[in-house]
């Protein structure tokens, strides 16, 4: 079959044959006639035209080749960016069958990538999700635009990981192309966020946070709560929207020093809210820095105190000051007493304690009630202020007992003229209502630093000096004088014999139980060293615990207690009874000791007792006086095991800052308060006041000096955890209290 003929200009390589075929024909002398005389000419021409062709023919197989590399090259880029491409590329069949993967595809699923075609992809997805994906690639298939979804996919042998797939449907090659991320860490970063945003709204203390310029970027809403400043008021405004011009000066000063030198800083201020209320704040500022250490932001963490501040004050009012007469109570005198006579040390500056009982008032208080009574107080403490300087203390310690410092008063004429113008201004008749009454004074007055240079021996002197005035006649002033000495004298006296006391047996340990109020049981018991005098008789501690304190022997006999104490608790453990744990008393003295307070351990890792058997009881004069030997000393104690037990609290000093930085456990009230708090309103409300604020603080609370039922009832209804007094029993030797425990332990 014969080609049909081809039209149009023939190709480079046609010509060229044709100029070929003319050059040879020529050189031959085949060429027309008519062309001969050309001839030679001819060839050569078709000669260069032929070796011209020849070169382009040779450059186009050149361009052919570089092309051919060029898409070699090329499709080997295409197959790296395919194979290595950090996304996973799927091609699918229609049915989900994978035709070709990369190997991060591969390396998503959990499976080798030359095992993987011919699997279908959705037999790696969770059941969770598989309605979601095969309606995806429904979808997909379908034409809709945009579409996504995002799958958990199950790999044999490894932990699940979330993916976020996106397809597409190529209908004339009836496939699926599916591009994969792995996005596992982004969604649990994003969870992540989304909880601390949450945590950041939720939080119930207020944050800030602030460029370096001290311009709020973010608030929460515990911010708002707290300022009454929405986002809209605060973001974009400095700190000074808040502040309320109260704080000293130098407080902002000194705040961005330490904040400026480590960046952080925590403390308490006050502030304005947006409607003007000024309310305290407890403020904690942190730094967040750049890589290269500059800062970038600050935040801040606040909680509104105010009503703890409130709390706090109330509490320190009723524990400090009269209620009825609004004048210091016993402890803000002992207090102030004190300070008055710190800087007086050494310089022989004078110092006056009087000492003032009211004559005749149990009288009135009976004939015209309470009321009455309470009216006469009031009004004497009122006219014994009016007769000292503005500086000047005076205190109600008490009952009809009142007290007045009058320090720095040189002038012993001048002491005289204040005694007896109290004397004058008591004597005075008392208008009671419809009633008139009458009653006096008698004072008793000390000297510091001729009669004593302590505190606790001003007043004993003042005391004694005042009853001096009551039998001198009353309605008159009495110094303490040297007929008074004889007291001291025995004191020496008795120092004396107290040095042989523990070696001649003398000494011995009683307990008084302590009741759990709400079962009536004896869970606890307080050790009360005794002494048993072979002339005096039974001496109290109040009479030579101070003694011992003053000569050095209470570390000596302390230890002993506590030895005494701790063998009972294992005898007492051994036989099954139910008292757990023993209240030892110790003394300032003792904590300065460091090397006793490892033998109190090594004695109980001896008798193989656990820490918690024993309590440690201290007062709060050593919380004021308290080093940071002491400080140490405590933790350590309470790190071990040990309780710690606060003392006659609310007879000395009572800080409520000393319940915040010591590890107490337990507060016990002073049985002067529980004494009288059936008949005295004022300390029922002290009372009260101190067990809330314990249980606030997470202590427990043990009433001290219980006598009566009704106390007892009052404490219980109170909250009281514990309570110990004669209404449960006497302190008792070691034996009758075994007898006590076994009866009234179960």
């Amino acid at each position: 079959m014969t080609q049909p003929p081809r039209t149009g200009a023939p190709s480079r390589k046609e010509v060229a044959a044709q100029l070929r075929l003319r050059a040879e024909a020529s050189l031959q002398g085949h060429l027309p006639e008519a062309e001969a005389p050309q001839s030679v000419l001819n060839a050569q021409r078709l000669v260069h035209e032929l070796q011209v062709h020849q070169i382009e023919l040779q450059l186009q197989n050149e361009q052919l080749q570089t092309a051919r590399n060029d898409a070699e090259a090329a499709l080997l880029r295409y197959t790296n960016l395919y194979d290595f491409a950090p996304a996973g590329y799927f091609t699918l069949r229609a049915d989900g069958t994978i035709i070709k993967t990369n190997l991060a595809g591969a390396r998503m699923l959990g499976v080798e990538r030359a095992l993987l075609t011919g699997m279908r992809f959705v037999q790696f997805v969770s059941q969770v999700n598989l309605s979601a994906f095969n309606t995806f690639l429904q979808r997909v298939a379908a034409g809709d635009a945009a579409q996504r979804c995002e799958a958990e996919v199950m790999r044999q042998g490894h932990t699940p990981r979330t993916l976020q797939i996106d397809a597409t449907f190529a209908a004339d090659e009836q496939v699926y192309n599916v591009v994969v991320l792995d996005v596992t860490e982004r969604n649990a970063n994003e969870e992540q966020l989304q909880l601390a945003a949450l945590v950041y709204q939720s939080l119930t203390e207020a944050i800030m946070v602030c460029d370096i310029d001290n311009r709020i970027v973010a608030i929460n809403e515990a911010f708002t709560t707290t300022t009454g400043y929405s986002a809209a008021d605060a973001v974009g405004q400095t700190l000074k929207l808040l502040n309320s011009g109260q704080q000293p000066a130098g407080f902002y000063q000194d705040m961005w020093q330490t904040l400026t030198s480590t960046g952080r800083w925590q403390g308490e201020l006050f502030n304005r809210r947006k409607n003007g209320e000024i309310y305290a704040e407890w403020l904690r500022i942190s730094t967040i820095f750049h890589a290269d250490g500059t800062p970038l932001r600050r935040v801040g963490m606040f909680t509104d105190i105010t009503e703890k501040k409130l709390a706090e004050s109330t509490i320190w009012q009723q524990a400090n000051y009269d209620l009825l007469t609004g004048l210091p109570n016993r402890n803000l005198f002992r207090d102030r007493l004190k300070q008055e006579i710190k800087p007086l040390r050494g310089q022989q500056i004078p110092l006056a304690l009087l000492f003032i009982d009211l004559d005749h008032f149990k009288e009135v208080n009976d004939a015209l009630g309470h009321d009455c009574g309470d009216q006469l107080l009031i009004e004497a403490s009122r006219r014994i202020s009016d007769c000292v300087r503005e500086g000047d203390t005076v205190a109600r310690l008490g009952g009809d007992e009142f007290t007045v410092i009058l320090a720095g008063v040189d002038d012993a004429l001048r002491i005289e003229q204040v005694a007896q113008m109290i004397v004058q201004a008591l004597a005075r008749p008392f208008a009671l209502g419809a009633e008139i009454s009458h009653v006096s004074a008698s004072i008793g007055i000390t000297l510091f630093p001729s009669d004593a240079t302590d505190s606790e021996s001003l007043l004993k002197q003042a005391d004694q000096a005042m009853y001096q005035a009551k039998a001198q006649g009353r309605n008159r002033c009495s110094y303490f004088t040297a007929t008074m000495q004889q007291v001291a004298q025995e004191r020496m006296q008795l120092n004396n014999d107290l040095h042989g006391a523990l070696a001649a047996g003398q000494l011995m340990v009683y307990y008084q139980p302590i009741i759990h109020l709400s079962t009536m049981r004896c869970v606890k018991a307080e050790a009360l060293l005794r002494w048993r005098h072979p002339q005096r008789g039974m001496v109290g501690p109040a009479d030579f615990i101070p003694l011992a304190e003053q000569n050095g022997l209470i570390d000596e006999i302390g230890y002993w207690v506590f030895c005494q104490a701790a063998s009972q608790v294992k005898q007492w453990r051994d036989i099954g009874t139910t008292c757990v744990q023993v209240s030892v008393n110790k003394s300032p003295r003792q904590f300065f000791d460091a090397a006793l307070q490892h033998d109190w351990f090594a004695y109980l890792g001896e008798l193989n007792l656990p820490a918690a058997s024993i309590c440690i009881e201290i007062t709060e004069g050593l919380l004021l006086d308290a080093s940071s030997m002491v400080k140490d000393s405590l933790s350590r104690v309470h790190t071990a095991g040990m309780q710690i037990s606060l003392d006659d609290f609310g007879t000395g000093y009572s800080a409520l800052s000393y319940l915040k930085t010591f590890p107490i456990d337990y507060v016990k009230i002073d049985q002067s308060f529980v004494r009288d708090m059936v008949k005295d309103p004022t300390d029922q409300a002290i009372v009260e006041a101190i067990i809330v604020m314990a249980h606030k603080l997470g202590m427990q609370v043990v009433a001290e000096g219980v006598e009566t039922i009704e106390q007892r009832d009052l404490l219980m209804a109170a909250g009281c955890d514990f309570a110990q007094g004669y209404l449960f029993t006497r302190p008792l030797p070691q034996d009758d209290f075994l007898t006590y425990l076994q009866n009234n332990g179960k």
